[in-house]
């Protein structure tokens, strides 16, 4: 009976199993999960018999050890809200909040507004709605420069306008997709500037120069300042952008119109659309410029001195003896200038040493029996010590707006001038004391041997040439611009008796109109072609004539034959300005591309100050 009433339980128990498993099957399909609830669900909507048994199976079942209970497919949080259940309204999102966060419905404080920048877009400002005041209705129109025009006078033209009428800029040299390297730009154009301020060239063409080469690389709304010793550059990429400058300091002056011409021809280059010349390249050419080595060595700068000198001694009426002793007395004196620029004394010093001996070989020989010009010697000297370039350049600043630095230069020209004024009158003191006799010539320049003056007028230009380390090249065209100057000279003062000042600003305008030419075509600086062709027309005799009276106690002459000589250097350099702005009238002017509207441009005149 125990067998039995085992077997029978066993069987029921197996009944029971199996119809629990269908009805688990049956909660499965219905998309329930496979618990033990569902079990009992699919149980209970089984046969009568079978829900009891299965109950009672399912209350003996007991899994074993090794079998794993079945694991959830969508396992949740137990705050979660349960499936089938709408979750209350105003329910927080599942996020972690700042307990310093305002709450909801409190208006947010205002925020004070923080300082920036000046260039910065107004918080106002709507591209859609911005204002047109600055914007023409029919566009800006597109101005192009004429090709044969020489990048000096379209940069100068470009200067000369306002910074809203300017023509949008042609990128001559080529960049990469990210645009102008802007801080390199700036220092190159900076470094070339250098050079030619350094070397002697005025103010407004330097800015030319500057202003070329920003707008050839992509930097369109650039503004150069030159000044004596300073060099500043200003680029605004727009209205609202911050602006980036830069400057750099003048230290060391040097006169070498060679690397002067090397730097032009770099300059044009870099504005001439049919070369390329990269940022790397141009470095690269720059720095060859630099460390090429003078033309002349100083050997030939000394004997040319010297050479000078005599020429002019001949210009005014000496002879061969005077010629000797004006060419020993100049180059001893170079060669005390040199030994005190070993030393470092400063440049005042070097020309007070430097008109020495020329003073003391014409003293010497005034007190000797010979029968010679002593005044033709000390006037010789004085013409190869006279600073000619330092005064045109700085009356070419002054004219052309640049005060600023044309005071500078004047200053520096007065200074220079007072060294060769106390170099002279030290020994002329000393030389009446012994008791020489010097006697001033009535007449600043005679002309007794037209042709013999001629060819000593262009001897003076030659060595004048050499001095200032010109190419070869312009040597010889500089030379007979000087011949022809001096030409036009003698033939006013003399045979049409033209006072000396007007005589002195005609022969020099002509200087300044064949050097510009001559630049123009050999797309140069016109330094080499002008500074060294004035040299017959300096002020030698007048400023000789001046130191000696007051020397002799004569004041009242002194200032006035000094007055003469300040009236010849303004001629001289007001003539060759004034050549040069003639020989700009001859070129065109920017004119509009065709197809495009607007009124063309002219070449304008220097806004300035307008006498207040």
């Amino acid at each position: 009976m125990a067998e039995e009433s085992g077997a029978a339980r066993d069987r029921d128990e197996g009944e029971g199993t199996g119809e629990g498993t269908d009805g688990t099957g049956e909660g499965t399909d219905e998309g329930g999960p496979p618990s033990g609830s569902d079990a009992d669900a699919g149980t209970g909507s089984g046969s009568g018999s079978g829900s009891g048994t299965a109950k009672s199976g399912a209350d003996s079942y007991r899994p074993r050890p090794s079998e794993a209970p079945p694991a959830d497919d969508h396992p949740s949080s137990e705050f979660s809200v349960p499936d089938g259940i709408a979750p209350p309204e105003g329910a927080e999102e599942e996020h972690t909040t700042s307990e310093f966060a305002v709450p909801t419905g409190v208006a947010e404080p205002a925020v004070a507004e923080q300082e920036g920048s000046a260039f910065a877009t107004p918080s106002t400002y709507r591209a859609r709605r911005s204002p047109t005041a600055f914007t023409p209705a029919d566009g800006i129109p597109k101005v192009t420069l004429t090709k044969d025009a020489p990048w000096q006078d379209r940069m100068r033209t470009m200067l000369r306008m306002p910074v809203g009428e300017r023509p949008v800029p042609e990128v001559v040299q080529r960049h990469d997709e990210s645009g102008p390297a802007v801080p390199r730009v700036l220092d190159l154009t900076l470094r070339i500037g250098e050079l030619l301020l350094a070397g002697g060239e005025g103010a407004e063409d330097v800015e030319a120069a500057m202003f070329a080469i920003s707008r050839s690389y992509g930097l369109d709304r650039c503004e150069p300042t030159v000044t004596f010793t300073l060099l500043s550059i200003t680029y605004q990429p727009s209205l609202v952008d911050d602006p980036v400058t830069a400057n750099r300091t003048v230290r060391r002056r040097g006169t070498d119109y060679t690397r002067l011409s090397a730097v032009f021809k770099l300059v044009h280059d870099i504005s001439t659309p049919d070369t390329e010349v990269s940022l790397e390249e141009a470095y690269r050419r720059l720095a060859e410029i630099r460390r090429n080595r003078h033309p002349f060595p100083g050997w030939a700068l000394t004997l040319a001195g010297g050479l000078l000198a005599g020429a002019a001694s001949v210009l005014v009426g000496g002879g061969y003896l005077v010629f000797v002793a004006a060419a020993i007395s100049a180059m001893l004196g170079d060669r005390l200038a040199w030994l005190c620029a070993g030393r470092g004394l400063p440049e005042f010093y070097q020309f007070v040493v430097a008109a020495m001996p020329p003073a003391a070989m014409g003293v010497a020989l005034s007190l000797s029996s010979l029968d010679v010009r002593a005044s033709a010697v000390i006037t010789g000297g004085l013409f190869a010590l006279i600073p000619g370039r330092a005064l045109v350049a700085g009356v070419q600043d002054g004219l052309t707006g640049f005060y600023i630095t044309a005071a500078a230069r004047l200053l520096e020209v007065g200074y220079l001038v007072v060294g060769i004024v106390t170099g002279v009158l030290s020994v002329l003191y000393l030389g009446i004391a012994l008791g020489a006799e010097l006697t001033p010539e009535t007449a600043l320049h005679t002309v007794e041997r037209p042709a013999v003056q001629l060819l000593a007028a262009m001897a003076l230009v030659f060595c004048f040439a050499i001095l200032l380390q010109q190419d070869r090249d312009t040597v010889l065209l500089v030379t007979l611009n000087g011949g022809v100057a001096w030409s036009v000279y003698g033939a006013l003062a003399l045979t049409a008796d033209v006072p000396p000042v007007a005589a002195t600003a005609v022969a020099a305008g002509l200087v300044g109109l064949f050097g510009q030419m001559l630049s123009r075509a050999q797309h140069a600086s016109a330094l080499p072609y002008i500074t060294a062709a004035i040299g017959p027309l300096l002020p030698g005799s007048a400023t000789y004539f001046a130191l000696l009276a007051m020397a002799r106690g004569e004041l009242n002459t002194g200032l006035a034959s000094l007055s003469k000589a300040v009236a010849l250097a303004l001629a001289i350099a007001i003539g060759v300005n004034l050549g040069s702005e003639l020989s700009r009238l001859f070129l065109r002017v920017p004119a509009v591309a065709a197809g495009l509207p607007g009124p063309s441009l002219r070449r304008r005149a220097a806004k300035r100050t307008r006498g207040f």
